[in-house]
């Protein structure tokens, strides 16, 4: 964990999930820890848009919507049609879809990075005390007795550090793509249909995003496609691009949940925790 110098550290804007990141502290969280619990994902719940990093887009492509949000077009997937609903979480059991991919900002939950002012290359690992995993009496703690990082911690501040690597590539392949001029707005609709498949009203939006236009990619010189090419960038708009299938797939799901459908199967998942 780093250690400010020229300034404190500080979760830069709004955190989906996230209620009271602080500091991983030695002395402040000594005893204290994760606990598990039978509802593990209930905190995604409510999350209908997920951020990603770009070595994702590939993996999330078949079953996300890829999108990009925002003044800074930040990339996430979309998990949902509404606000506060994420269709991959079971609402009954608090259990995420089994097989499914999770997404990195997911896996690292409850840690996060606060980084040094202007320095992205610096940070502090922090955690969420307002997180229903974090417990005073837990059954995985943070630090053992003599005040270093259990092993469990080390691999959580380790997923951390390249977690916020995979944001800072993130970043670059926004920027360049930005300018280029590769993005544009667009919008997700949904065509009501009756029993026999036809039309019935106006198509209603169901999002307003920022995406690649292929139309812009094609134009895009031999030269400039090579460049993204050999950067893994072109692979990633691909990606982006095959997954604007999945909105179909979400506006089904969405029917099925408002109609009662069975929820998913599958074994309650353990507590999230940060891969090796």
């Amino acid at each position: 964990m780093a250690e400010a110098k020229t300034a404190e550290p500080s979760v830069k804007g709004s955190l989906p999930l996230y209620k009271n990141p602080v500091p991983l502290n030695k002395e402040r969280h000594k005893g204290k820890g994760l606990k598990y619990t039978d509802r593990p994902f209930d905190f995604l719940a409510q999350s209908h848009f997920v951020p990603l990093t770009i070595g994702e887009f590939g993996v999330c492509a078949g079953r996300f919507p890829i999108i990009f949000l925002g003044e800074q077009k930040t990339a996430v997937a979309a998990m949902g049609l509404r606000t506060g609903e994420n269709l991959f979480v079971d609402p009954d059991t608090g259990n995420y879809e089994p097989y499914t991919y999770l997404p990195a900002f997911v896996r690292r939950y409850p840690f996060v990075a606060a980084v040094h002012g202007e320095d992205t290359d610096r940070f502090t690992v922090c955690v969420d005390e307002g997180s229903h995993l974090y417990s005073d009496d837990p059954e995985i703690q943070f630090f053992d007795d003599k005040g270093e990082p259990t092993e469990f911690t080390q691999r959580a501040i380790d997923y951390v550090r390249r977690f916020e690597a995979d944001v800072r590539m993130s970043q670059s392949f926004v920027d360049k793509c930005d300018e280029l001029g590769l993005f544009t707005q667009q919008e997700a609709t949904f065509q009501p249909r009756d029993a026999q498949g036809q039309p019935v009203g106006e198509a209603q939006k169901i999002a307003s995003y920022w995406g690649i236009d292929p139309g812009k990619l094609r134009e895009l010189e031999p030269k400039v496609l090579a460049e993204l090419r050999d950067n893994t960038f072109l692979g990633a708009i691909y990606a982006h691009m095959l997954s604007m299938t999945q909105w179909d797939f979400l506006i089904q799901r969405a029917s099925a949940r408002q109609q009662g459908a069975p929820q998913m199967p599958g074994p309650v998942n353990p507590p999230p925790a940060p891969e090796a």
